[in-house]
């Protein structure tokens, strides 16, 4: 399993999107849990993760 963002089904980044084809979630779902997720834990590390992930995660072009 290798993680890359999408470079097609992308709201900001493609993290979410690339996180949920390599587990086999659907994408809105997703999205959302990391949301609720990173509200519930005061937000700021949610969104450090992502943007760490944004940049360690090579893209794709394979979906």
């Amino acid at each position: 399993m290798s993680l890359k963002r999408s470079t097609h089904d992308v709201m900001i980044g493609g993290v979410c999107a690339g996180l949920a084809h390599a587990f086999g979630w659907p994408a809105g779902r997703t999205r959302i849990g990391y949301v609720l997720l990173s509200i519930l834990s005061a937000a700021f590390p949610g969104i450090l993760v992502y943007l760490i992930l944004w940049f360690v995660m090579p893209p794709t072009d394979e979906w």
